[in-house]
């Protein structure tokens, strides 16, 4: 069983950065894919970046590709979304995701889920 907790979301204008963060809690964080997906109200929830539980493979949605970094940190059990270049249609609440296994961009296949945060740029 694993538990996660985002923080790090917030108001922000136009081209500024934020950094989110996913602690996760229970054994064996390098065994888990972590990802991050976001809905913005009245639309789906979509995918954003993922990474591996070794670190080594990374993916990322076209539409933050270049702006955004996924990262993790075994030590401290942790994920993080560097988010640069920030634009309004960006404003969504951020989940995160595990799973165990591969990478994946589909939200129906991640196992646990955070509670959310809110990034909303303001124009």
């Amino acid at each position: 069983q694993v538990q996660l907790v985002e923080s790090g979301g917030g108001l922000v204008q136009a081209g500024g950065s934020l950094r989110l963060s996913c602690a996760a809690s229970g054994r064996s964080f390098s065994s888990y894919v972590m990802a991050w997906f976001r809905q913005a109200p009245g639309k789906e929830r979509e995918f954003v970046a993922a990474i591996s539980g070794s670190g080594d493979s990374t993916a990322y949605a076209d539409s933050v590709k270049g702006r955004f970094t996924i990262s993790r940190e075994s030590a401290k059990n942790t994920a993080y979304l560097q988010m640069d270049s920030l634009k309004p249609e960006d404003t969504a609440a951020y989940y995160c995701a595990a799973k165990v296994g591969f990478v994946r961009t589909v939200y129906n296949v991640y196992s646990y889920w955070g509670q959310g945060t809110q990034v909303t740029v303001s124009s």
